[in-house]
């Protein structure tokens, strides 16, 4: 019986462990995603900016001769 509450004791040990180390990683990763929409969402504004700029330039290109 004790050496059964001591093993079981072990793994209560170990899944508290592996349960912060998972905690703490689901953190880091939260924030690198957070970051991660960030930098897309400025990439996106930035593509958007560059589109809208083309678009007025476009009808001022001379048009094409064959």
């Amino acid at each position: 019986m004790e050496n059964e509450l001591s093993a079981l004791e072990s793994k209560l040990a170990q899944l508290i462990q592996v349960s912060g180390k998972l905690r703490t990683e689901n953190h880091q990763l939260r924030q690198e995603l957070a970051q991660a929409l960030s930098s897309n969402r400025l990439c996106n504004d930035k593509i958007n900016s560059a589109k809208a700029r083309l678009e007025k330039l476009l009808p001022t290109l001379p048009e094409e001769q064959s």
